[in-house]
């Protein structure tokens, strides 16, 4: 196991780089951190680059290591560790992992559209539910935040190893959607929507979800078949987004 005891040590401050989307883009690299991240990577049989552990996150690691065979392996000190991690309180455990392949968006299926939701817990909440109705691919829109953000992969809790997730002009893949007649749903309340209850669980379809503040464009709402609400009992205005989705994939799996 190799040592870095200092946060001008030219690989760590490459990987500082990483909590850039752009340097992520160039390098085809992200970092998951933690004792559960690193371990669903593992069994996800991810392309895992390295790992970097403190002393505490070395007994983590060598637990994990019974798995998998990782070639570079760092003992970092707690001052490296805290310089990488996003959190307050790192649990002394990363590893950096090579984005996979992206294969094409499938043709049939469930989908769950992401239509400009920009905060990062939002997404990454949705994801994560997502994997848990068993919706198979979700599809970031424009504007919407990147799935390697560290915010969006705490969220996920490692659900991005478990569903298809692929960046896409969203306009594009419904008219596709629609030629392979999936039916699309919007969300939005408007004199012609209905309510969730009255719409029979499938096993196609797609639905989307928008802008916390905005909801889903003008653009994309146009090219849905059928706009969707939840009846609001109480005297809230409106749900957040994560909760809104995850009421409705629920309902329509």
């Amino acid at each position: 196991m190799k040592e870095i005891t200092s946060t001008k040590n030219a690989y760590i401050k490459e990987l500082k780089k990483l909590d850039k989307k752009k340097y992520r883009d160039e390098t085809n690299r992200y970092i998951v951190e933690g004792e559960h991240l690193v371990q669903e990577a593992i069994k996800a049989g991810a392309a895992i680059e390295g790992v970097l552990c403190t002393e505490t996150g070395q007994m983590l690691y060598e637990d994990m290591a019974k798995e998998v065979c990782i070639e570079d392996v760092y003992l970092v000190t707690e001052e490296v560790m805290k310089s990488l991690s996003s959190v307050p309180a790192p649990q002394g455990i990363i590893a950096v992992i090579r984005k996979g392949k992206e294969e094409a968006i499938p043709q049939s299926g469930t989908f769950l559209l992401l239509d400009g939701v920009q905060d990062p817990g939002n997404v990454g909440t949705m994801i994560r539910t997502a994997d848990a109705a068993g919706i198979k691919t979700v599809i970031l829109g424009e504007g919407t935040a990147d799935i390697y953000n560290s915010k969006v992969l705490r969220s996920m809790q490692g659900s991005h190893f478990h569903v298809t997730v692929r960046q896409a002009v969203l306009t594009e893949v419904i008219a596709e959607m629609k030629e392979n007649n999936i039916q699309v749903y919007g969300t939005e309340l408007n004199p012609e929507a209905v309510s969730y209850r009255t719409v029979e669980k499938a096993n196609e379809f797609a639905l989307v979800m928008g802008n916390e503040g905005q909801g889903v464009s003008k653009e994309v709402l146009a090219l849905t078949d059928k706009q969707l609400y939840i009846p609001i009992v109480g005297q809230a205005e409106s749900l957040n987004v994560a909760i809104a989705a995850g009421i409705l994939m629920f309902s329509l799996t």
